[in-house]
């Protein structure tokens, strides 16, 4: 059983090397996924887990404890364990952050990668933590001129970022070529009718009933894509929401990562895209192995 560094870890990773595993990830069979949710008023327990055929099994526990933050504490924390395919022998422990880091941010970037008009340059994060600061890293590594500016609730956290901070969201949105959005919000901050064509959106924070980033207009308005059907249309409310609405229909869910690439992609540049990142577990064992991988080869 290998127990990771992450630190030392984190030098041998890059992003496009990242996509590529999880591209590879999904033409390996369909994964098995379960997802265990617990409740305490704010708080939740999530505990994932992932088998695929070929790849191995993972289980993941995080803790989601909104009110951390005003303690100066992790708002998410928990723990990755990492099991062989044939044998089920656990085979490595992987930092649960390190691991949520390069997950969330490289499900969103592949969606970029296929989603954003090629030439994007002004990047808006509405949100002001560490999923946002793992977004400047990843999306730079794709897009070399791109230009980032924040905007978040507390005026404070966005100026921690050291980024030229938004005071008008609507503005700011409009302004923008890409926007991801990584919040804790339980009711849309982001309008329909403030989109501009060939505008593309990355959605992170939503991951259960009861959250929402964006209206139904938005949804309505834009060519939708998920990293996953299976965790995203009838567990998060960024889409269950508008499904009960009637604003979208699951066939306007138009793919996900296990669909035909040539399906998920932009058609023209005035489109408007949104690509939801639901993070299921498959997408922490493509990740876990990613990682394990670069560690026994350092």
């Amino acid at each position: 059983m290998t127990e990771i560094v992450p630190r030392e870890a984190e030098a041998h990773l890059d992003w496009p090397s990242l996509l590529a595993a999880l591209e590879a990830g999904h033409r390996l069979p369909r994964a098995e996924i379960k997802d265990l949710f617990l409740y305490r008023g704010v708080d939740t327990v999530l505990d994932r887990a992932a088998w695929i055929d070929g790849l191995g099994a993972l289980v993941k526990v995080a803790t989601i404890h909104p009110g951390n933050a005003a303690k100066g504490l992790p708002t998410v924390n928990g723990a990755v364990t990492l099991y062989d395919d044939a044998t089920g022998v656990l085979t490595a422990i992987v930092d649960f952050h390190l691991v949520t880091k390069w997950k969330t941010a490289g499900d969103s970037l592949l969606a970029a990668s296929r989603l954003a008009r090629k030439n994007s340059r002004r990047f808006l994060l509405v949100g002001a933590g560490t999923v946002a600061r793992s977004m400047v890293q990843a999306y730079s590594s794709l897009f070399p001129e791109a230009e980032f500016t924040v905007w978040s609730r507390s005026r404070a956290s966005a100026e921690a970022m050291g980024l030229p901070v938004a005071d008008d969201l609507k503005a700011a949105v409009r302004a923008a070529d890409v926007i991801c959005t990584a919040t804790m919000a339980t009711a849309p901050l982001i309008k329909g009718d403030w989109l501009q064509p060939g505008q593309h959106l990355d959605l992170i924070g939503a991951y259960k009933p009861g959250m929402r980033e964006v209206d139904d207009r938005a949804m309505s308005r834009a060519r939708l894509f998920v990293d996953s059907r299976a965790t995203t249309i009838h567990h998060i409310g960024e889409i269950m929401d508008p499904l009960a609405s009637g604003a979208i229909t699951e066939g306007d869910i138009l793919a996900d990562y296990y669909d035909d690439p040539a399906t998920f992609t932009r058609r023209s540049d005035d489109e408007i895209t949104i690509a939801k990142n639901g993070g299921g577990a498959h997408l922490d064992l493509m990740t876990a192995r990613f990682i394990a991988d670069r560690w026994s080869r350092r």
